[in-house]
């Protein structure tokens, strides 16, 4: 018996199962805690992100630092689920004292206490001390983004014709929907409170070219001392500025010195002595009589009276100042932003001036189109013979004062011919009243007149929203949560004018409305692009060539070629621009299908935007909407509204 007890096993499973309990409630525990763990901790980043949302809101709909804050840790106290709000902490940063500003941050802290602590020893790895498990965790929110718009507006003539469909001229209509629009989002931005600078606009008027400041003429972007390779392309200083050829022989002359002309000798006055000739020289060396007068005293009468004249020494101006007006880049640099260096002096900008264009008529005795200086001053000893030679003769420029100087010394006028336009309005924080303010001022000044370029208008729009020069205003493209958006308008297609296609200036008295003559061989009208054939400028064509296809044929002169060489820059412009990140929404306004050229336009207007990020396409729910806007003048100011909706919604809390 006694064998038989020492050898029975029955009774060792209850002692088995008595051993096994404690691992097994050990494991429960452990599995009780880390569950409870889990969930309690995704809870808590629930109600982070949930407050982070719920806040931002807040903070948009212009809720004060302390009621933001305060707000956040109520709701987030409020989601914990059956968490003790004991158990948490919770930090708010608010936007503005971010570093980047735009982004509300919150972190939380919580403090999980097991159940079990023997087993949650275990669970922290053995460890001694307190048993309570800290997480900390953060969550960003991303309020609305924020805007930087180019307003890129149609200057040119015939934005002054009836808008279809209504009563008011086109430009009127613009400029009430344009300020609509900035009012729109301007109500916004002032909600915005902490965020520096939350929407800005800019504003680029355009026509045959764009005027960026007379404030500007030193900028260092801006060819100062004549280095680019088309500054000099309508001038002669070789053959024309020399000792011999020279009015004034030895004491004034040009000098060619590493590429770069100086005016050398003794008869250049201080301001330009040994100074590089530009076309900054031309515009300050030119002078023009304002006054002369004299009196005249006699004493005594009859036989016996004797008169004395005295004339009083005559006043002299400035023939013209430059307007503002740049002429565009060589290709690539007119259709890109790269950032202007003396190093690479094709990207420097170039003041725009009109050569005085020839005293000749031709056959059948029209004029030049330009000619407001007589092309040949008293005393030259060589002087041009063609028409071709008088254009580009820089001796009449620096001719001593006198009254052959015509009255073309305004805008769009003389040397500022093809420059009509007010100037550029950089990125202004439309948050402020002040700031609204100038961007409608802006609107209401500008003034119709001259050519359409747009792909000018276009570039100097993405140039403004830059972060580098010429204008500096913009966020860095790298930061994250800003839309920089072009709005480009015209009412016509891209044009450039032969010379005998528009009407004549009339300085000397002669209208001709059958236009210019061409006589110099430059085969359009003096624009932003040049003449479509100049003096030199070292490329194998006039600029408005460069970089066109096979398309474009280089020696056909007419308008209809222009415009197919314009509309290939647009449409390299537009992929440009987009493949930077910049948002490009289009409008059409009053341009009919039925009309070739005007169609051209609509289809390169419309391939050229941008695709909506959150609008689908209305005949097409798979697409994304186009940001194109066939526009007639009764419609214009529900498409802006339109546009200031579609921005908004790009602006949505994330």
């Amino acid at each position: 018996m006694i064998r038989r007890f020492g050898s029975d096993r029955r009774g060792n499973y209850a002692l088995m199962t008595v051993l096994a309990m404690v691992p097994l409630m050990g494991a429960v525990a452990i599995g009780v805690d880390y569950t409870e763990m889990v969930h309690e901790r995704q809870s808590a980043l629930n109600a982070l992100d949930a407050a982070g949302i719920a806040t931002a809101r807040q903070i948009v709909a212009g809720a004060s630092d302390a009621d933001a804050v305060a707000y956040a840790k109520n709701f987030f106290e409020a989601n914990l689920s059956h968490i003790d709000p004991a158990n948490t902490t919770l930090s708010v940063t608010l936007p503005n004292n971010n570093t980047g500003g735009g982004t509300l941050k919150l972190c939380g802290t919580l403090t999980y206490k097991p159940y079990f602590e023997p087993a949650a020893r275990l669970l922290l790895g053995g460890s001694g001390g307190t048993t309570d498990v800290a997480f900390n965790t953060c969550s960003e929110v991303r309020l609305k983004d924020t805007l930087e718009v180019s307003l890129v507006l149609d200057n040119s003539g015939s934005m002054t014709e009836l808008g279809k469909g209504s009563n008011k001229v086109r430009f009127d209509l613009l400029k009430d929907a344009a300020k609509q629009l900035v009012d729109q989002l301007t109500g916004q931005a002032q909600q915005m409170k902490q965020i520096t600078k939350p929407v800005q606009f800019s504003l680029v008027p355009f026509a045959a070219s764009v005027n960026v400041g007379p404030a500007n003429a030193s900028a260092a972007w801006m060819d100062t001392t004549g280095i680019s390779p088309i500054h000099h392309e309508n001038f002669d200083w070789t053959n024309t500025m020399t000792q011999l050829k020279s009015p004034w022989g030895s004491t004034k002359y040009a000098e060619n010195i590493a590429g770069v002309w100086y005016a050398k000798g003794t008869g250049w006055d201080a301001t330009q002595k040994d100074r590089p000739l530009t076309r900054f020289s031309v515009y300050n060396q030119m002078k023009r009589v304002v006054t002369v007068s004299s009196t005249t005293t006699c004493i005594g009468s009859g036989r016996n009276q004797v008169c004395t004249t005295t004339t009083t020494p005559s006043t002299y101006g400035s023939v013209a100042s430059w307007g503002g007006c740049v002429e565009s880049r060589p290709y690539p640099y007119n259709i890109q932003d790269t950032a202007a260096s003396a190093g690479t002096p094709a990207t420097l900008f170039v003041p725009m001036f009109a050569p005085d264009e020839t005293d000749l008529t031709d056959s059948s005795s029209r004029p030049a189109n330009n000619n407001w200086h007589t092309d040949v001053p008293a005393g030259i000893l060589v002087p041009p013979v063609t028409s071709a030679e008088r254009q580009r003769y820089m001796p009449k420029y620096f001719a001593d004062p006198g009254t052959t100087v015509t009255s073309g010394f305004g805008m769009d006028a003389g040397p500022n011919t093809s420059c009509s336009t007010t100037a550029i309005t950089p990125l202004t924080d439309v948050s402020t009243t002040a700031g609204a303010t100038t961007v409608k001022t802006a609107i209401d000044a500008m003034a119709a007149d001259g050519a359409t370029n747009v792909p000018e208008g276009m570039s100097w729009g993405w140039r403004t929203l830059s972060s580098t020069a010429p204008f500096t205003d913009g966020r860095p493209e790298t930061e994250k949560g800003n839309d920089k958006v072009l709005i480009v308008l015209t009412d016509g297609a891209n044009t450039y004018y032969t010379p005998t296609s528009v009407t004549a200036q009339s300085y000397s008295g002669t209208y001709w409305n059958s236009g210019g003559n061409d006589l110099a061989g430059s085969k359009a009208i003096y624009s932003a692009l040049g003449y479509v054939v100049p003096f030199s400028n070292g490329y194998s064509y006039g600029r408005i060539f460069l970089g066109t296809s096979g398309n474009v044929n280089k020696t056909d002169y007419s308008n209809a070629n222009y415009t197919k060489a314009v509309n290939e820059h647009f449409t390299t412009l537009c992929n440009n621009a987009k493949a930077a990140g910049v948002m490009v929404m289009t409008i059409a306004l009053d341009l009919d299908t039925s009309n070739a050229a005007e169609k051209t336009q609509i289809d390169a207007l419309k391939a050229c935007s941008s695709d909506s990020r959150v609008t689908k396409d209305p005949t097409d729910s798979t697409k994304p909407m186009k940001l194109f806007w066939n526009s007639t003048g009764a419609t214009l100011s529900n498409d802006f509204k339109t546009i200031g909706n579609e921005l908004s919604n790009l602006r949505i809390v994330s």
